[in-house]
């Protein structure tokens, strides 16, 4: 047993040597910081693709009132780019020819058919160069970039084969509460 004492007491001596207390709260101070940006990190979300319809007209749902060509569609209370719906994808899918960002910003926006608040994942289109129609700057709720899940002010375009920015979507995942 006295050789597992002498073993121990020359590896803490090592590491004692080799650190120190101020360095040792340093790193325990930065893992603090960053496991609090941990739930910040933009999460995959899922999209389903919507059938085709032409643009310039509504949805043609009574509870999805709007033109999804314009920039007062309902459901783009919190978006920042070109509109898919305008370059040959929809509201809720990517054109041909591109990919979705599995990284998304949320925000919520108000149904004014039925007074409901849901939340709204926007997620950009990637694969191809800006489609450069239907620019919608709209910036309700939008968050500093330091709350990034809520911020449209960053290029989504990561995680996917190609960084180049087309469109963005806006998908509905659920109400909110």
């Amino acid at each position: 047993m006295h050789w597992l004492d002498r073993l121990f007491e020359r590896s803490s001596r090592g590491v004692a040597r080799r650190s120190s207390r101020r360095g040792f709260i340093a790193m325990l101070g930065s893992a603090v910081a960053g496991a609090t940006f941990a739930p910040l990190l933009p999460v995959a979300r899922a999209s389903s693709a919507a059938p085709s319809r032409v643009p310039g007209q509504s949805t043609g749902n009574p509870a999805d009132p709007g033109d999804p060509t314009q920039c007062d569609y309902w459901r783009y209370c919190g978006i920042d780019g070109f509109l898919c719906s305008c370059c040959g994808g929809t509201q809720n899918a990517c054109p041909p020819g591109t990919e979705m960002s599995p990284l998304t910003w949320v925000g919520t926006c108000e149904n004014p058919a039925d007074g409901l608040r849901y939340v709204i994942s926007y997620n950009d289109c990637c694969g191809k160069s800006s489609c450069g129609r239907c620019l919608c700057n709209r910036n309700e709720e939008d968050k500093p970039v330091y709350r990034p899940h809520a911020n449209n002010d960053i290029d989504w375009c990561m995680g996917t084969a190609s960084n180049a920015y087309n469109c963005s979507t806006a998908v509905i995942l659920g109400t909110a509460e």
